[in-house]
């Protein structure tokens, strides 16, 4: 670039109005101030830009050239400015939430009705997985926030525990069962787990190898919701959240098995990179988030 931005600002200024005197005006400077930076802008450019009278300042041929290309990218910062505008005050923008389906339909629905019914001008997207890829996904810039479940330990990310979870063991209401079941004894069950590459179940697993037992399960799924079926028509034992599970246990569908102790509690949490990498909108819902007391609706 051969001279300065603000000498381009000046000169289309002059050319929209014929005139050095409205220019000054507009730009709260002198005239002489805007008839010196048209000076050096067509010292700088090697060429006469207005045809100067009494009756104001004419563009040149060369001049009306420069003004069609300084209009165009003037009106271009402009609408970016606006829809910069626009994007601060929420009445445009995009959110994409990553989440599995469980958090989404037991967590995050009257979250995402709520934002939707507060800022309808905000596109929603969904990216779904299991909690790893979840996490990939805020990284590679896929996803501004990740919903998981905890604990995950990623340096790349601030990972901020939401609200605590209890994993507990679920049978059908014919299942015949005792008053209260040791580890060992929940163990020998026909259990129903979720996979392998689950946070829910490497929890599960780690808790039992810390009482030096290794769970052997008759069916493993892919989804949570899966688990409460299949325990429900009397397949086996699963293991589900007691806090996603709680309308299949009131409705009778599923009975809570005595563990002793229970099992720990953990947490689900949010996942993303930074407060400052946050839009507008991932502000908004992550303020929403904070002010929903789970598992009260609004």
């Amino acid at each position: 670039m051969k001279t300065k931005l603000d000498y381009y600002k000046i000169f289309y200024e002059a050319a929209r109005y014929s005139s050095f005197s409205i220019a000054a005006k507009n730009l709260y400077i002198s005239q002489s101030a805007i008839s010196q930076c048209v000076r050096q802008l067509e010292e700088d450019l090697g060429t006469t830009l207005f045809v100067r009278s009494r009756k104001g300042a004419k563009l040149t041929k060369e001049g009306e050239i420069l003004f069609s290309k300084i209009e165009s990218a003037i009106q271009s910062i402009e609408q970016g400015e606006a829809l910069l505008e626009k994007l601060q005050r929420l009445d445009a923008g995009e959110l994409v939430i990553a989440a599995g389906d469980t958090i989404t339909t037991e967590y995050l629905l009257p979250l995402l009705e709520k934002f939707h019914e507060t800022y309808p001008n905000i596109k929603i997207e969904m990216a779904n997985s299991y909690s790893s890829r979840l996490l990939q996904f805020v990284k590679e810039g896929k996803a501004e926030l990740a919903f998981v479940n905890l604990p995950v330990d990623d340096n790349e990310l601030y990972i901020e525990p939401l609200f605590s979870v209890h994993d507990i063991f679920v049978c059908s209401k014919d299942y015949k069962q005792k008053n209260r079941y040791s580890w060992k004894e929940m163990a020998a069950q026909p259990l129903i787990l979720l996979e392998e590459n689950s946070v829910s179940r490497k929890h599960l697993n780690k808790a039992f190898l810390e009482k030096g037992i290794l769970l052997n399960p008759h069916l493993e799924m892919a989804a949570h919701e899966l688990l409460i079926r299949f325990a429900s028509i009397n397949l086996g034992v699963s293991c589900v959240v007691e806090e996603f599970s709680s309308k299949a246990i009131k409705k009778g569908n599923i009975k809570k098995m005595n563990l002793n102790p229970p099992l720990p509690t953990r947490s689900i949490g949010c996942a993303h990179l930074g407060e400052a990498s946050l839009s507008p909108a991932a502000k908004a819902f992550l303020n929403l988030v904070h002010e929903y007391n789970f598992p009260q609706n609004f």
